[in-house]
């Protein structure tokens, strides 16, 4: 079964917005792991206009499912990770004025600064995933930097499976059949939802875990969270 992983940043930019800790960010990661979540996501930035780094030292304590944080591998993010030694860290390369994660690594062009960051992540037993855009190559040349996995940017075939497009999932089905080749992990993330989840998750061989935020917690304001949740992990059985 794939695992689901529940990105909680919208939680805290709801927080945010008024003030104060309603919602209770720690609170909720403690919930949905009650409910069956098998991983927490964190995506802070470095403006902190949603998670901060201070809560991801909070949430620490109260995952104990898989602790997952993403973020671009600045020295204080890096610091961060190190100090407080997740699960998985993934590595996005957030552009400063991005409001959400918007492309994936180069990972040809970028080989030398991943390798020694995957190294130093690595050597702190933390399991290192690399976001990628869905191309072969991309896939190869996170191999060669020592990632433990790669996370599959799923906006694309997101908007293309709203259209109706089914044929979008081919490039993720080959990225994924590539990956098990070269024994690597494999994540996926971005826009993914109740409506598009099972079909990503059938054609995505080796698919280990999704993190879903936006989609999950809207879907939520109509069905509640617990059912959400569970709702998700019947998609990914």
């Amino acid at each position: 079964m794939t695992k689901l992983s529940v990105n909680i940043n919208k939680i805290a930019t709801l927080r945010n917005s008024r003030g104060g800790n309603t919602p209770n960010v720690v609170q909720f990661a403690k919930d949905v792991q009650e409910f069956g979540a098998q991983g927490v996501t964190i995506h802070p930035r470095p403006d902190q206009r949603h998670i901060r780094y201070q809560d991801a030292y909070d949430l620490k304590s109260v995952v104990y499912t898989e602790y997952n944080i993403e973020g671009k591998p600045i020295p204080d993010f890096i610091d961060m990770v190190l100090k407080i030694k997740p699960t998985q860290v993934t590595l996005v390369p957030d552009a400063e004025d991005a409001i959400t994660s918007n492309a994936g690594w180069d990972t040809l062009k970028h080989k030398g600064f991943l390798t020694e960051v995957i190294q130093e992540f690595k050597q702190n037993n933390i399991r290192t995933s690399v976001f990628l855009d869905p191309t072969l190559k991309q896939v190869e040349g996170a191999k060669a930097t020592g990632a433990d996995r790669i996370e599959l940017y799923t906006e694309a075939f997101a908007h293309q499976f709203s259209l109706g497009n089914k044929a979008a999932m081919l490039p993720y089905t080959e990225c994924a059949e590539r990956a098990l080749q070269l024994e690597l992990g494999l994540n996926a993330g971005h826009d993914l939802s109740l409506e598009n989840i099972q079909f990503f998750k059938e054609n995505t061989p080796g698919l280990l875990e999704v993190s879903i935020g936006h989609a999950l917690i809207s879907e939520s304001l109509y069905f509640g969270i617990e059912n959400v949740i569970n709702m998700y992990l019947n998609k990914l059985k």
